[in-house]
């Protein structure tokens, strides 16, 4: 599929989700403008001395002034945005079903049906970091209000977890990078509305720095034996959103008595 037509159609693939919509220019009353971080501060630090990360910040690729990718796409719509179609190594079976997923308008989209969005998926809306010296805690606004525990106390991986939207997160610090490692995730989230898929044996590493105050770097490798012909990484950044705060967000109220969502029937694929 040409550019264009990826632009094309993951434009009407958002179109139809009832979660991809655009952040509210104004939360609780404060402008995009207001809302845009001063550059050049340095990086905050807790009294221990490690880097802060805590903070409301706007999703990758959504903050103001963020670049759009030369195809036009973001962050949530394709997670591959920056990078060359050969950098993304798919095992046959995978590139099959992306394009399937595609051609569909991505109308089986979990996240489109009210479903966590899972690791390392992100969306529009805003998220928030709340750190202390044992504990990375990671709120969602968008998709069902979700979070993210990352233990950093020392603990290893739980052995009995697996099969989840998540992923059992542990994390640890190498200088001033907070290294975040996922295991135990599922087979039903897709990484992003493109529909690149994530399998059971998916590894997911993230590597978090706050070169200065007003923005986050994650370096994400996904290394997915199950999907993938070997490792690869993307990069997102991420602005810092003074004055904001994470809004109360419910997609799953958008159901009739019997739990089923009411929006079901506008995504309607090919």
């Amino acid at each position: 599929m040409s550019s264009s037509g990826w632009i094309v159609t993951v434009a009407a693939v958002l179109a139809t989700l009832p979660l991809a919509t655009t952040p509210a220019a104004g939360q609780a009353g404060i402008s995009k403008a207001a809302a845009k971080a001063p550059k050049g501060q340095p990086t905050p630090r807790r009294a221990d001395g490690k880097v802060d990360f805590s903070g409301v910040y706007h999703a990758p690729g959504y903050g103001p002034g963020d670049p759009r990718s030369a195809t036009g796409e973001n962050t949530a719509h394709n997670i591959a945005r920056d990078l060359k179609p050969g950098d993304v190594p798919m095992q046959p079976w995978a590139e099959k079903l992306q394009k399937e997923r595609l051609a569909n308008l991505s109308k089986d989209d979990p996240e489109g049906l009210c479903l966590p969005m899972g690791t390392p998926r992100v969306n529009p809306y805003p998220w928030k970091i709340v750190q202390t010296g044992k504990l990375f805690l990671i709120l969602y606004e968008g998709n069902v209000h979700s979070y993210r525990q990352v233990f950093i106390d020392g603990r290893p991986h739980d052995k009995n977890v697996e099969d989840t939207w998540w992923g059992d997160s542990i994390g640890h610090w190498e200088g001033d990078t907070m290294v975040v490692d996922t295991v135990g995730l599922n087979d039903k989230a897709w990484l992003d509305a493109t529909g690149h898929p994530r399998t059971q044996k998916a590894h997911i590493i993230e590597r978090f720095t706050r070169p200065e105050l007003g923005k986050v770097v994650i370096e994400i490798t996904i290394d997915d034996p199950g999907a993938y012909t070997r490792p690869w990484k993307v990069t997102e950044v991420a602005q810092l959103a003074p004055g904001w705060e994470i809004q109360e967000n419910i997609c799953n109220e958008n159901q009739d008595e019997h739990g089923n969502n009411l929006d079901v029937q506008h995504l309607v694929g090919k």
